[in-house]
């Protein structure tokens, strides 16, 4: 019984290891970035598989998009890097208020896993719903920003629909906004094939689960719609007229496009995050 105990942990932490490991190999998370990303990933599977399975569909999905026409990222997106590599900075602003809430979910629970059930408990169901919207809004954003920028659809800015250069915060596409929903779905459905397999309750309450696709993929699109707007309105978008490119940040070459120098891509991500996450607890509350 105690070797059973450890045998997830122990899962979580080989797991998480593989796995950031490869990603620094192949540069799609900085030593910074690797060493955060293991730590997440190893909390996330430690409390509970379905947890995990939306951290690794997030990352899998989002770090394949992200490789995905290079050459034309890189001559409209202003923070392109090589292989999409991320920071410590860019890993914690999309998994920490999920590894947070985690956290609280494993100590209320004592580390058993829970359906989505309000009649059992009101505050679990919507502390999972809440993990659920954070990586709906992480993957929803990511997919409509990746594939909107290779899309041949006009972008327009979502505050004043205006057609604007690809790469502008704030920009959607048709394309982007039904990626988003897509990304949505996957998050729902990986939670909800490891929620059958891993977590017992009452087959009502099981079958109720399946609520979860639907409802993440609203999440993912009201993520996306979120961080546009936001990015539209508190997020700097310039064209440079010398990088011939846009850019985030005022400068005596840059003639502005939209949005305010208030917050970066980073803090832009944690607040849409919070938000959509917010939403989603109180959706999943009243849900199931």
């Amino acid at each position: 019984m105690e070797s059973a105990s450890w045998l997830q942990p122990s899962i979580a932490v080989f797991l998480s290891f593989l796995i950031a490991f490869r990603a620094y190999r192949r540069k799609s998370l900085s030593l910074s970035g690797a060493i955060s990303g293991f730590v997440v990933m190893a909390i996330h599977i430690s409390v509970g598989y379905r947890f995990g399975a939306m951290i690794l569909a997030f990352f899998f999905t989002s770090s394949k998009l992200t490789k995905m026409g290079e050459d034309k990222k890189r001559k409209v997106d202003p923070e392109f890097k090589e292989g999409g590599q991320r920071n410590w900075i860019q890993v914690l602003s999309n998994s920490s208020i999920a590894t947070v809430l985690v956290i609280i979910v494993w100590k209320l629970t004592e580390g058993q896993d829970k359906c989505l059930n309000s009649k059992d408990s009101a505050l679990i169901t919507s502390l999972i719903g809440g993990i659920i919207g954070h990586y709906c809004c992480c993957n929803g954003d990511t997919w409509s920003s990746e594939l909107g920028i290779l899309s041949d659809d006009q972008p327009r800015l979502i505050t004043t629909f205006k057609p604007v250069r690809r790469g502008t915060n704030g920009g959607v596409t048709k394309a982007g906004l039904l990626a988003a929903v897509a990304a949505g779905s996957v998050i729902g459905l990986s939670f909800v094939l490891l929620g059958f397999l891993t977590t017992r309750c009452d087959f009502d309450v099981a079958l109720k689960q399946i609520l979860v696709i639907p409802i993440s993929s609203l999440a993912g699109l009201a993520g996306s719609v979120i961080d546009s707007l936001l990015g539209a309105t508190l997020q700097f978008s310039g064209f440079c007229t010398v990088r011939n490119k846009i850019v985030g940040k005022p400068g005596p070459t840059v003639k502005r496009i939209s949005g305010l120098s208030i917050l970066d891509n980073n803090a832009v991500n944690f607040v849409s995050i919070l938000l959509t996450s917010i939403l989603t607890s109180i959706i999943c509350r009243y849900t199931f």
